[in-house]
């Protein structure tokens, strides 16, 4: 099982560089924590009011994609709560942020994750988790 991380997830819902190849993982299934959602939410909000890359309206329709993804469950969601012990110790560990430790934490239970995180790669591999990097 492949978890993916909210950096992939952005670069595809922003159509940044190489987010097609997000898109044939998401097209096998992945998995990802809850958080996810409120983390790709804010990234859109990020592009449209800090950056002014998106109008409002590209914002909605943006926005309404990841809806879409989640409640078709092309991604299944865990709860954070399941992994916030061993992220702590992860984050801890490896001096990386909670919140990228996460996804290393389920992807340690899962056996593989998707990323465009060049530390969550190196920590990963540390930890034997097979990575799949998206520059």
């Amino acid at each position: 099982m492949i978890v993916i991380d909210a950096s992939s997830l952005a670069k595809y819902i922003l159509r940044e560089k190489n987010w097609i190849e997000v898109e044939n993982y998401l097209l096998k299934g992945l998995y990802s924590i809850d958080y996810i959602v409120k983390e790709v939410a804010n990234s859109l909000w990020k592009h449209t009011v800090v950056l002014n890359r998106f109008s409002e309206k590209e914002y909605k329709v943006a926005y309404m994609i990841l809806k879409r993804i989640i409640e078709e469950e092309v991604i299944m969601l865990e709860n954070q709560m399941r992994y916030i012990d061993e992220a702590v110790e992860i984050a801890f560990k490896n001096k990386i942020t909670v919140y990228d430790s996460l996804y290393i934490a389920q992807a340690l239970k899962c056996g593989e994750l998707l990323t465009s995180d060049e530390k969550q790669v190196e920590v990963a591999e540390k930890l034997g988790i097979k990575v799949y990097y998206i520059k």
